[in-house]
């Protein structure tokens, strides 16, 4: 428990109106999108970098650990305060400060959510292309924290790609900037980079530049069934070995197709067995000629179905097929493990089929789903915690699932990150040097592992 004069003087950092003891703060701050819960002694949410600094080197001082947090909407646990302390909510510090359409960059404040960062650039004729599931509510500090990623990903890259420079307070206090608004830069090391996917244990953002682009002219989106896997898969690489980079290539598998039709009756073929949804963008003749090139590359690989919007509103309706996958699931079971491995794309039908054989082993469904394109497979391990020994089947299920991953080439997250769910199963990928220069970095930046202790690193 922090002392009685540590809450005082964090109360005058912040405002009494921005400082959180009562109940029902502490349990709404106190979880996140996993199913785990640890109660902080208090929340703080301060209004710009000079109070954060404040906070840290008053958390340096007594000794107290720091969880900072945007909207909560994270899958591992990262911003969870384990063992209790401070919370600190970036949500305050909401502005966009500016956009400059000369020079095709942004900064914004943390607390900015994702797609009303979007909304405001398209205004203007410009595109922020990072689209995590969470948009509608995460917030942009979040997404650097994680490196979110998302549909896009597959032409545009991640959230890292779009970060040109940061402001910080590193967990001893200081606010430093690191990166810039130029394109090139190579004096010193990648501090901006470092911090993108840190989940927030070497920093807290305060301020984002982001690198912008021209808005597409245009988008055409298309639904494709096919009768097996394989095809599915395989029409991944095929499209892309055609010389053709579409702005997504998202995968459904039978099981996730068979959730969403049960209870939405969308009306997709009985035959089939696996969906791709492909959108390309660009200039208005080009994705035209695309749109005819991706039928013709994938037609023999099994094509039961081949759907093209004719316009906004047919596009919204095909993508309407992706967006319900994730209310259908706890159709299967009423909990969820939501893992997202990745594996080079030409890998994807060998590691579903792996998935497969797992779950014949453990008899618990599995669902997959997810950005193809990248390789990026969200494999959801569905079981009802009520029943005895469904949990520790997952948890064995899991490790499974992430070997399988790396026999591949591949990695057991692409997205979500590691936070407290993924910290046991580290050093399946990751070597004891490796773990140990990580660790190192760690305490050169934070020598009282005051900033979101316990996380990523298995103890």
């Amino acid at each position: 428990m922090l002392k009685p004069q540590v809450m005082e003087q964090l109360k005058k950092i912040v405002g009494a109106e921005n400082f959180a003891t009562g109940a029902q703060e502490l349990i709404c701050y106190g979880y996140d999108a996993t199913q785990m819960e640890f109660l902080p002694d208090c929340v703080v949410h301060p209004a710009d970098a000079n109070e954060v600094s404040q906070i840290l080197k008053l958390a340096n001082v007594e000794k107290f650990p720091v969880f900072p947090r945007g909207a909560g909407s994270g899958f591992t646990g990262g911003a969870l305060p384990k063992g209790g302390g401070v919370v600190l909510v970036t949500t305050r510090m909401n502005k966009i400060l500016r956009i400059d359409t000369d020079n095709l960059v942004a900064e914004v404040e943390p607390g900015v959510v994702t797609e009303q960062f979007q909304i405001e650039v398209e205004k203007l004729g410009l595109f922020y292309p990072p689209d995590p599931a969470s948009l509608k509510f995460s917030t942009l500090g979040g997404n650097v924290a994680e490196c979110a990623g998302g549909p896009r990903a597959v032409k545009y890259g991640v959230t890292k790609d779009f970060v040109m420079g940061l402001e910080v307070v590193v967990p001893t206090g200081e606010i430093i900037r690191t990166g810039g608004e130029t394109v090139k830069g190579v004096v010193g090391y990648d501090l901006t980079k470092l911090l993108c996917g840190s989940e927030g244990t070497l920093g807290i953002i305060t301020k984002i530049i982001f690198k912008l682009l021209p808005y597409p002219a245009a988008k055409k989106t298309m639904l494709t069934v096919f009768d097996s896997i394989d095809g599915a898969a395989q029409a991944v690489s095929t499209i892309i070995k055609g010389k053709i980079i579409p702005t997504t290539l998202e995968f459904m598998d039978h099981a996730t197709l068979t959730c969403v039709d049960r209870r939405f009756n969308l009306g997709l073929p009985a035959e089939g067995r696996a969906v791709l949804l492909i959108e390309v963008d660009g200039d208005p003749d080009l994705i035209e000629k695309q749109a005819g090139a991706i039928h013709d590359l994938i037609q023999p690989l099994g094509l039961v179905q081949f759907r093209v919007a004719k316009n906004a509103a047919e596009s919204e309706e095909l993508w309407r097929v992706r967006r319900l996958v994730s209310p259908s699931l706890r159709d299967v079971n009423p909990d969820k493990f939501n893992e997202d491995i990745v594996v080079p794309r030409s890998k994807v039908p060998d590691v579903i089929r792996k998935i497969e054989v797992i779950q014949q082993r453990y008899d618990i469904p599995i669902v997959n789903f997810g950005h193809a394109g990248d390789g990026n497979i969200h494999v959801n391990i569905m079981i009802d915690k009520s029943q005895a020994g469904q949990e520790e089947k997952a948890h064995q299920a899991i490790k499974e699932v992430f070997q399988a991953a790396l026999d591949l080439g591949g990695t057991m997250s692409g997205e979500h990150g590691v936070g407290l769910a993924k910290q046991p199963y580290i050093p399946l990928e990751l070597s004891a040097e490796q773990i140990g220069v990580m660790q190192g970095i760690k305490r050169a930046l934070d020598p009282n592992n005051i900033l979101n202790p316990g996380k990523m690193f298995p103890a």
